[in-house]
């Protein structure tokens, strides 16, 4: 969203995406120029929505009384669809099309009702205070530019994940093939494919490729770690561990 008031001109859908769009307009001289974002929830036509890519203007520092308070600030520019450098935005405020570079596009939280946290600024910390700390819905935590953009609020359509698609036919069209369980396979087509009834030979979860699946296969070395990485998302667990944990709750 280029920097200035704009405003919102309808909500509409986007076959392409989750969330549903606005689209926005915004008059430079004697011309209209139009431009899509993704619609924060809540967000109607009509409204006024800013962004604040280029900084504070100057008519709101004027407004405030030549103050630049960080509360008073937030008050004024902390709304629903506004979009903001991350430093401008106070800890706890649910944010979504958060960048990962300066003049970078949208990375994180973009699908329909996704959305992060900011949980602090790092301003006590040398090494890390160019940075702002972000909680994703995943649960992972990460440094990211204060400089770096999002929007205010949460992605708009939340209620998607609700949605049914009533028959196969609207799966294929979305390009979800059928699905069939190695074991019910013949040995030349699966690693798990064979033998008599549902057993596929004690042996570990594989892909077709006979590649680990379920956590035995790491893509990742541990000297490439990603330094900004706070806290991890937590993993998902094997049936045999939840059960010693569930057991180790009961005692």
């Amino acid at each position: 969203m280029a920097p200035g008031q704009h405003r919102v001109e309808r909500i509409e859908y986007d076959p392409g995406r989750s969330a549903h769009i606005a689209l926005l307009s915004i008059k430079e001289g004697n011309k209209i120029n139009y431009s899509y974002i993704v619609a924060s929830d809540g967000l109607r036509a009509g409204q006024q929505i800013e962004s604040f890519r280029s900084g504070i203007p100057e008519r709101l520092i004027k407004e405030l009384g030549d103050t630049s308070d960080a509360g008073l600030l937030a008050t004024k520019t902390c709304h629903p669809g506004n979009c903001l450098p991350l430093h401008m935005v106070p800890p706890g405020t649910a944010v979504f099309n958060v960048g990962k570079a300066k003049h970078g596009p949208a990375k994180f939280c973009r699908s329909a009702g996704t959305y992060a946290t900011v949980i602090g600024k790092n301003e006590g910390d040398a090494k890390w205070a160019d940075f702002v700390d972000v909680k994703l819905k995943s649960g992972e935590v990460l440094h990211i530019q204060k400089d770096c953009c999002c929007t205010i609020g949460i992605a708009s359509n939340v209620d998607y994940n609700h949605r049914q698609l009533g028959k196969a036919g609207r799966s294929r069209w979305l390009g979800i093939r059928p699905t069939v369980r190695g074991v019910a396979m013949n040995a030349s087509d699966h690693p798990h494919g064979g033998g008599r009834g549902k057993s596929k030979g004690n042996r570990n979860p594989v892909s077709p490729w006979g590649i680990l699946t379920k956590g035995g296969y790491k893509t990742r070395k541990k000297s490439k770690v990603n330094r900004y990485v706070v806290k991890a998302r937590p993993r998902s667990e094997s049936k045999k561990a939840k059960k010693a944990k569930k057991l180790k709750k009961n005692k």
